[in-house]
Parts: structure tokens; C-alpha cells; sequence
């Protein structure tokens, strides 16, 4: 019998595959993207000091609850307000080995109308 891979192990070996190009630094830290079932989470990682910048969830910052890919916007939209305040323009974009499609997708969308360049 054959059996189908466990869809989150494939995922985080894609997203290992691609973190191994990509890192963030204070000057252009990373967004980290991650997406359980109910929310979206966004991180500005600096990898070099190993430190968050700043976050956004839809857990945490999103007051009136729409669809999950409106709740992402809003966490979009967050994260780059968070991250001006911090005085960041530049990120570089990690989806975590998710599609960019659906809520990472407007979740990067968002956060590209509010700001940050990627």
C-alpha cells in the first residue's frame, strides 16, 4: 500500500530548501509567514542577531473578524505599519513554504500597498 506524505513534513522541507537562499538582516530583515487553520501570523525576523522585529497576527491585532483572506489583509497591513514605525522599507518575502496563493497571498499583497518593498 502506498501512502500519501505528510503534506506539513513536505512543506517544511520546502520551506528549509528555500530558507537556505534567503536570510534577513537588520537593514532588510525577513517576513516570515505562517498560516494555522483559524489565523495568519507575520514576523520582520533579523537572522543575522537572531531577533523578531516586529509581528502581526490575526489572533492578536484583528478586531472585526471577516473571512480569513481579510484577516490576512488586515495582519498585511499591520506588519508594514510596524514596520515603519521601526524605520524598515525593505523586506525580503519567506511565504514558509506555502503557495502564494489565497491568504499568504493577500497577506503580502497588503503589506506591499502599505509600504514594504519586496
Amino acid at each position: 500500500m502506498i501512502t500519501k506524505p505528510d503534506k506539513n513534513k513536505v512543506r517544511l522541507s520546502r520551506h528549509a530548501r528555500v530558507r537556505r537562499k534567503i536570510s534577513g538582516t537588520a537593514l532588510c530583515p525577513r517576513l516570515n509567514v505562517f498560516r494555522s487553520n483559524k489565523h495568519i501570523y507575520a514576523q520582520l525576523i533579523d537572522d543575522v542577531a537572531g531577533v523578531t522585529l516586529a509581528s502581526a497576527s490575526s489572533k492578536l491585532d484583528v478586531k472585526e473578524n471577516g473571512t480569513k483572506i481579510e484577516d490576512a489583509a488586515v495582519v498585511g497591513k499591520v506588519i508594514a505599519e510596524r514596520a515603519k514605525e521601526k524605520g524598515l522599507g525593505k523586506v525580503v518575502f519567506d511565504r514558509g513554504g506555502y503557495l502564494y496563493h489565497g491568504r499568504v497571498q493577500a497577506l503580502a499583497e497588503a503589506a506591499r500597498e502599505n509600504g514594504l518593498d519586496f
